[in-house]
């Protein structure tokens, strides 16, 4: 009796799934897409894009044109990939094209898609672009910080010529050097170590690990970012990665925010966000994770 009921409800069950799909299926706007590869069930064509997508894509647009339709898990993708397709979406029809996916990185890595990178087109980030065009990267603003770039070059040729000197005829990496000097014209923390209370927030050998997993973060593609339902597992680890990260920028954002509070002198880009933040006439505020996730950006 038991296993009869258990099967009646199993039955409707299923009829009624199958039932509310097909009237989905009926209702689904069709609509004329361009030609493309076939796609796989769950996957769709992710099985095709190699370790260099920008190479796999090249290569079906020479057999389905500039314009080709494919399929990255559960979400269609239109790609463009000519001269004349990326003047139709970057220019013609911008605004149409502007808006951007929610992915795992954006999520994790910067306070739930709070900098102007990874937030949704809207209110809140064409207040971002103003804020970044006439307060943090304004022409007045970047010459107000000429003499940083300068003493930094400076530092630059001494240490090639003293590395070219001490290579003794061996050739000197370059790499390393000019990052070194990109890290010290953005936060100055060339012998510097941040603390509080006497212990270490975050070195230089840290923070530039911390960037440098921000920007390999920030180019993935998770699971979830195409299998939503599949993003629970983190197959690749990237979520864990991203939440590791997350937590060592946040430890070393709030210290940076505190000491900024606490001084307010208005000479760098911290305290603009934090002028800004306190503005009373934002359409849209911006809370501490804001200005955190903006610093996050500018270093």
């Amino acid at each position: 009796m038991e296993f009869q009921l258990c099967l009646s409800l199993f039955t409707i069950t299923l009829a009624t799934i199958l039932f509310v799909r097909t009237l989905l299926r009926r209702n689904r706007r069709v609509y004329n897409l361009p030609p493309g590869p076939k796609p796989w069930p769950i996957i769709g064509n992710l099985n095709l894009i190699g370790s260099l997508p920008h190479r796999s894509i090249q290569k079906f647009s020479k057999q389905y044109g500039p314009l080709m339709h494919l399929r990255f898990g559960s979400f269609s993708v239109v790609v463009g990939s000519s001269v004349e397709m990326a003047k139709f979406s970057l220019k013609t029809h911008d605004v149409l094209f502007i808006d951007r996916p929610k992915a795992a990185a954006g999520k994790y890595t910067t306070y739930n898609y709070s900098n102007i990178a990874w937030s949704p087109y809207g209110a809140y980030w064409l207040q971002a672009l103003k804020m970044c065009l006439t307060e943090l990267f304004s022409a007045k603003r970047l010459k107000s910080y000429e003499f940083i770039r300068d003493e930094e070059m400076r530092s630059l040729l001494r240490d090639l010529h003293a590395a070219a000197t001490s290579m003794a005829g061996r050739a000197v990496t370059l790499k390393e050097h000019l990052t070194t000097l990109s890290l010290n014209v953005i936060s100055r923390m060339r012998e510097v170590v941040d603390k509080v209370g006497g212990s270490v927030i975050t070195t230089p050998e840290q923070f530039r690990w911390m960037l440098d997993e921000l920007f390999i973060l920030n180019g993935v593609i998770t699971i979830g970012d195409s299998i939503p339902w599949l993003g629970w597992l983190d197959l690749e680890g990237y979520i864990r990665r991203m939440k590791k990260l997350s937590n060592m920028f946040d430890r070393f954002l709030e210290f940076v925010v505190d000491e900024h509070e606490n001084r307010r002198r208005q000479e760098d880009m911290v305290d603009v966000l934090l002028n800004v933040a306190n503005d009373p006439s934002l359409e849209v505020k911006f809370n501490r994770d804001s200005v955190k996730a903006f610093t996050q950006v500018y270093n």
